[in-house]
C-alpha cells in the first residue's frame, strides 16, 4: 500500500487560490446551487491542523449499485462514528497478532466489533504524516458517497482527538498481490478463469467510478495491493485516499500534484500532472499485465531491461508467437491460447502511450466479461460424456483454423 511520487519528485502546475469573503467586501454573492445529479463534495483541508469531522450518526445508508446517481450532500456522511476505545478493544489494543498489513497511510488490523457483531478491518492513520490526514478526509467522503459491489464498504470512522481510523468490511482472502506475487510456499497460483473474473470485477469498479458517479471519480492509485478479495475471489477496490473528482463540462483534465505508485502511473500524468480518466485506464492495463504474467509492475530484482513491466511487454505485443511465453508459469500452461491473446490485446490497448488511443473502461468491461464467462478446458472436459467427442456443425471452422 506504499505510494511515492511517480516521477520521484512532486511535479505539477501551481494552483490558484480562490478569494474568500472575510468581511472586506460588502457584496453578497448568491449561493450557486449544485447541478442535479451531482455529488456536492466540499472539503476544507488545513495542512497545519487536524480537522475533526462532524460526528453525527445518520440513517442507514442507501445502496445503489449501478442503478442511478448518488444524491447525497457532503453534510450527510452515512457512516457510523466509533470511539477510539471501542476500536482498541476490537483489536485487543492493536495487538501485533491482529496486524494485517502496513503501508504509506498507516497500519491495518483485523478486529471484532461487539456493537455490530462483525469482523472488520481497521486502518489506523499514521499521526506523523500530514498527507495521511488528507487521505483520511478524502476516503471518508468518497466511500460514503459511492456504493458499488466492486468497491470496498466503509462501515465507519473514528476522529477522537488526533486519532484517525477507518473501519471497513473484512476481506478474508486478502489482496490480489497476495495471490499473484507473494504466494506462500506450497500454495497453488490462481487459475486462468479466476484471474479473468478478478480482472473483470476490478474493471467494473473503475467503470462505476468513471461512468456512474456524478461527477466522475479518478481513482489514481490502482494496483494489485489495492484490489481486495472477498469470498469466491470477488474483487473490490480499496484505499481511496488519492482519489480525485474528474473533469466536468468543457474541462479535459484535472491538474494536480503527481502522486501514485511507480510503475502504474500513466506517462502523461507523470510528466505534466494532468490527470484524466484515461490515466486510470493505463494503470488498469498494468494490473491486467500483472494478472496475466505474474510479474510485478516494477521489479528491481530483474535485469535492467525487464524491471519495468510495460517496457518489457511492449516488444512482445508485436510477436504473437511469443504470447505464450508471457503467461504466468504458475498456471502451468493451463490457459486457452485464444483467450490469452485477447486478454493481452486488451492490456496492450490500455497501456498505449497516447491517452486518446486507450479504450474507455466500459469497453474493457465488455471484453473481460466475455473472457471471464468462458468455460475452462477442465470444465468442458467434465461436462463431456466419457468416450464422446465434441461435434461441430457442418461448415463450422475449427478453433485452431485461424489461430
Amino acid at each position: 500500500m506504499k505510494w511515492i511520487p511517480c516521477s520521484g519528485v512532486a511535479v505539477g502546475p501551481k494552483t490558484t487560490k480562490r478569494n474568500t469573503n472575510n468581511g472586506s467586501s460588502k457584496k453578497k454573492k448568491k449561493k450557486q446551487q449544485p447541478q442535479k445529479g451531482t455529488m456536492e463534495m466540499v472539503v476544507m483541508i488545513n495542512d497545519k491542523k487536524n480537522l475533526p469531522l462532524e460526528r453525527s450518526r445518520t440513517s442507514e445508508r442507501s445502496r445503489k449499485d449501478n442503478k442511478g446517481d448518488s444524491k447525497i450532500s457532503s453534510n450527510e456522511i452515512p457512516a457510523q462514528t466509533f470511539a477510539f476505545r471501542e476500536l482498541a478493544i476490537a483489536t485487543m489494543n492493536f495487538k501485533k497478532e491482529c496486524l494485517l498489513g502496513e503501508g504509506g497511510f498507516g497500519r491495518v488490523y483485523k478486529g471484532h466489533l461487539e456493537s455490530i457483531n462483525q469482523v472488520v478491518a481497521i486502518k489506523q492513520l499514521d499521526r506523523n504524516g500530514l498527507q495521511g490526514n488528507r487521505e483520511f478526509l478524502v476516503e471518508v467522503l468518497m466511500l460514503s458517497l459511492l456504493h458499488n459491489r466492486n468497491l470496498v464498504n466503509l462501515i465507519g470512522y473514528c476522529a477522537d482527538g488526533d486519532q484517525r481510523l477507518l473501519v471497513y468490511e473484512y476481506m478474508p482472502l486478502g489482496s490480489l498481490d497476495d495471490h499473484i506475487h507473494d504466494i506462500e510456499p506450497g500454495k497453488k497460483g490462481l487459475d486462468w478463469n479466476t484471474r479473468m473474473r478478478i480482472a473483470a470485477g476490478a474493471a467494473r469498479g473503475l467503470e462505476y467510478l468513471h461512468d456512474k458517479a456524478k461527477p466522475p471519480v479518478i481513482y489514481r492509485d490502482l494496483k494489485c495491493s489495492n484490489i481486495l478479495l472477498d469470498r469466491g475471489y470477488h474483487p473490490k477496490l480499496s484505499d481511496f485516499g488519492l482519489a480525485k473528482l474528474g473533469p466536468v463540462g468543457d474541462n479535459t483534465h484535472v491538474s494536480t500534484r503527481v502522486m501514485g505508485t511507480y510503475g502504474y502511473c500513466a506517462p502523461e500524468y507523470a510528466m505534466t500532472g494532468q490527470l484524466t480518466l484515461k490515466s486510470d485506464v493505463y494503470s488498469f492495463g498494468v494490473v491486467l499485465l500483472e494478472i496475466i504474467t505474474g510479474r510485478r509492475a516494477y521489479d528491481t530484482c530483474k535485469s535492467v531491461g525487464e524491471q519495468n513491466l510495460v517496457a518489457w511487454a511492449r516488444p512482445l505485443f508485436n510477436d504473437r508467437r511469443k504470447f505464450a511465453q508471457m503467461a504466468d508459469p504458475m498456471m502451468g500452461g493451463q490457459f486457452p491460447p485464444r483467450a490469452l491473446y485477447q486478454a493481452l490485446a486488451v492490456a496492450a490497448m490500455c497501456v498505449q502511450e497516447q491517452p486518446n488511443m486507450r479504450p474507455a473502461m466500459a469497453d474493457v468491461v465488455t471484453a473481460l466479461s466475455h473472457l471471464a464467462s468462458q468455460k475452462s478446458a477442465a470444465e468442458m472436459q467434465q461436462q463431456q460424456q466419457p468416450g464422446q467427442s465434441l461435434r461441430l456443425a457442418p461448415g463450422t471452422p475449427r478453433a485452431n483454423a485461424g489461430s
